[in-house]
């Protein structure tokens, strides 16, 4: 029975990075649409999951799904230092949502 549990965890932790990889590309996809240009932070485990790049400013995107991030998330998130011109947002994708929930940080 233990094997069995193990092996259950383990797809469900890979659902779940499938998951936030999908919502890191779609958030991608809607900054690309607007005008930026975005690179993925993959194996990310800083403050930050997409970086897009505009003429203008640009945007430091923190990519979760179906909540938004932990008092100690946000914390490392507003403690990031960054240049005038750049923005922190947090992008919620909730389920079987066409747009994320989008707060500035």
């Amino acid at each position: 029975m233990p094997v069995v549990f193990d092996l259950l965890l383990k797809i469900k932790c890979m659902n779940r990075k499938a998951k936030g990889n999908r919502n890191e590309y779609k958030t991608m996809r809607l900054l690309e649409a607007v005008g930026y240009e975005c690179f993925r932070m993959t194996a990310s485990k800083g403050a930050f999951d997409v970086i897009a790049v505009s003429a203008s400013d640009v945007l430091l995107v923190q990519v979760k799904s179906n909540r938004f991030p932990s008092s100690l998330e946000m914390e490392t998130i507003k403690a990031f230092e960054c240049p005038i011109n750049a923005r922190k947002l947090i992008h919620v994708w909730q389920d079987r949502k066409r747009l994320p929930v989008v707060r500035e940080v």
